[in-house]
């Protein structure tokens, strides 16, 4: 954990305040802000929760990349971060982007960060609303040379309108026919 000052115990059932260019990180799991509370456990000084509050200078983030690489962010006014269940709560304006799967708004939206399961509220802020992005579709692998498809005919210009010094240099100097059938030989 990383702040400009802190203040607390570092003992079972303490609370410890962070301020100052908060930076919490577990994992791949970064938590940042300007104001945080850590809650320690009844029965050690492992962390229980943690509570990251909005100023007028940042909102909390919280960011995270899964098992598949992919980049999860998220922002509200409040974030909780549940350490024992892995599960971060973002209260008020919250908005969580997934990489390569999409977005979500609301007034509170609830997310496990060890299985990307989501829930979403709407309290006085309007609907949820979510954005799904289409499966990427792989590209297909690149052709080149003789097994590449012609390029589609094209009406052949006359040979007096098109000087020979303007015509860009390629692999074959007339268009491809507009349709041609395999030749046995």
């Amino acid at each position: 954990m990383h702040a400009n000052s802190m203040d607390g115990y570092n003992q079972p059932n303490s609370v410890s305040t962070f301020t100052g260019n908060v930076l919490i990180t577990q994992g791949t799991m970064k938590l940042t802000g300007q104001l945080a509370k850590i809650y320690t456990a009844k029965e050690d000084t492992s962390v229980d929760h943690i509570i990251v509050t909005a100023t007028p200078q940042k909102q909390p983030h919280i960011e995270q990349i899964d098992d598949n690489g992919n980049l999860m962010t998220g922002d509200a006014d409040q974030l909780y971060y549940d350490n024992v269940n892995a599960v971060a709560i973002l209260t008020g304006h919250a908005h969580v982007w997934q990489q390569n799967k999409g977005e979500s708004f609301g007034a509170k939206l609830t997310y496990n960060t060890q299985t990307g399961y989501m829930v979403g509220e709407s309290g006085n802020e309007g609907q949820i609303r979510m954005t799904f992005l289409p499966k990427q579709k792989p590209l297909p692998p690149a052709k080149h040379g003789a097994g590449a498809p012609a390029p589609a005919a094209t009406p052949a210009k006359p040979a007096a309108k098109t000087p020979a010094t303007t015509k860009p240099a390629s692999a074959s100097s007339s268009p491809a026919p507009a349709s041609s059938a395999p030749t046995k030989g």
